[in-house]
């Protein structure tokens, strides 16, 4: 399977956009496994709308509440079973985007590293450009290869931080793939008027 799993250093860290960028410019599908705070909007209609270029899978899980995905489910008295989380399958490339960051909970004994784990597609890790990032970011890393999570790279999103940027690179041994500064607006034209990648997507050809 060609493609990459989009993680986060955090929540709110431009997951999103990251994930319609990639998906844009790779003309790829998408697919957030597990979509919570439905009722405050979803990632996979804001990728459709910022990456028409893209094909949306549905979401395998979708939660009203917009909180961790083991709590979305259990005040929904539902249970997130990690084997039911199956990818697409599709003959393009696949761009997946987690939830939250890669120790959020799934259920009272899985995490969002154990489905990276299970799917083994390349992390994208998205980080801020701004104070603080150097500490998170590291830690993300250590744990990514602590489970043998390929690593393709960070991309880092606000102001252009090179001291940041050097210290994540130096300190975790891992490239920065993409400096994304401020858009006036997150719209499908902002997002397809980004440079391309100067990655290709991973994986079989």
């Amino acid at each position: 399977m060609r493609g990459v799993f989009v993680t986060g250093t955090d929540t709110d860290v431009g997951k999103t956009m990251v994930a319609a960028w990639l998906a844009q410019h790779w003309q790829a599908d998408y697919w957030k496994p597990i979509q919570t705070g439905s009722t405050q909007g979803t990632d996979f209609d804001s990728v459709a709308r910022l990456a028409p270029a893209a094909r949306i899978h549905p979401s395998a899980v979708v939660l009203p509440a917009p909180l961790s995905p083991h709590e979305a489910a259990r005040r929904e008295k539902t249970r997130i079973d990690l084997s039911a989380l199956v990818p697409p399958v599709t003959h393009r490339p696949l761009v997946v985007e987690g939830a939250g960051g890669i120790m959020v909970p799934i259920n009272e004994v899985a995490l969002m590293i154990d489905l990276m784990e299970r799917l083994a597609l390349p992390a994208v890790v998205v980080a801020r450009s701004g104070l603080g990032t150097i500490n998170h970011t590291l830690m993300t890393l250590e744990m990514l290869r602590r489970r043998r999570v390929p690593l393709l790279g960070v991309v880092m999103n606000g102001q252009l931080n090179p001291a940041n940027r050097q210290a994540i690179e130096h300190f975790g041994g891992v490239r920065v793939l993409a400096e994304i500064q401020p858009l006036p607006a997150v719209t499908a034209a902002t997002v397809a008027g980004l440079p391309p990648p100067t990655f290709s997507c991973p994986g079989e050809s």
